[in-house]
């Protein structure tokens, strides 16, 4: 049924449009997005495709949908969306949001506990992301990191390792993220200042998200620190951050 699925995004794109001064509007603080045209059409199929749902009596605006649609989509620029396929679903939180959590230790003792969190992307679910963080955390960009599990979960459980194109050198990939990874949580384990966020340590499919946010928003720094995962990251999102011509 792809042709149907091609169909009906050749008529979205035919028939609709986003406003000129609603994309302004939606993305004037996101400097780091590129001047791009195809941005600007897959954030509409993005949201053509995909439904938005407020909770704790948050109004999601379409500036918000914009916002969230265009930041998400920078991922996927060159990959297309069919990356975002398997789910529809985007709850936007006014702030961040608390998760039960469980887990059962080796000596069978239940441990629960409540986790606060600023966006959370489930497997075959939605992604659920805290509108306070993704507009005013200027440390963390929340959306691009939950969309990066996404496409880190697209074959199998997210481990930092997502569907690699052919051509691709497995082993080039682990060295590079390996090494970084390690490296990186030594250093916060040594208590030393980092410039990811330490977030990154907790496990590589964080770091893989953490680092995907770098890349994209302070490419120039991303490579210099990291120079053999800013070109994985090159060779897999097919693009080359430090190249962009902003807005």
């Amino acid at each position: 049924m792809g042709w149907l699925t091609n169909w009906r995004r050749r008529r979205v794109l035919s028939r609709h449009r986003i406003d000129d001064a609603l994309w302004r509007r939606a993305t004037s603080a996101l400097a780091f997005l590129p001047k791009s045209e195809k941005l600007k059409e897959l954030s509409l199929l993005f949201l053509a495709e995909k439904q938005f749902a407020a909770a704790h009596g948050l109004e999601v605006t379409d500036a918000m949908r914009v916002s969230i649609a265009a930041q998400a989509c920078l991922p996927i620029l060159e990959l297309g969306i069919d990356w975002y396929a398997g789910f529809t679903g985007i709850v936007v939180y006014p702030g961040d949001f608390r998760v039960r959590r469980t887990h059962t230790d080796e000596a069978g003792v239940v441990h629960e506990w409540d986790d606060e969190l600023a966006g959370e992307a489930m497997p075959g679910g939605p992604v659920v992301l805290s509108w306070d963080a993704a507009a005013n955390d200027p440390l963390v960009n929340v959306v691009i990191h939950e969309f990066a599990h996404k496409i880190d979960m697209l074959n199998g459980a997210a481990d930092g390792l997502p569907p690699l194109h052919p051509g691709m050198d497995r082993a080039a990939w682990a060295r590079a993220f390996e090494e970084a990874y390690e490296g990186f949580c030594d250093a916060v384990d040594r208590d030393k200042e980092t410039w990811l966020d330490p977030y990154a340590a907790e496990h590589p499919s964080e770091f893989f998200a953490v680092i995907s946010e770098a890349f994209f928003e302070h490419p120039a720094e991303t490579r210099r620190r990291y120079p053999d995962v800013y070109d994985q990251l090159k060779l897999f999102y097919r693009q080359d951050p430090s190249s962009f011509s902003v807005a």
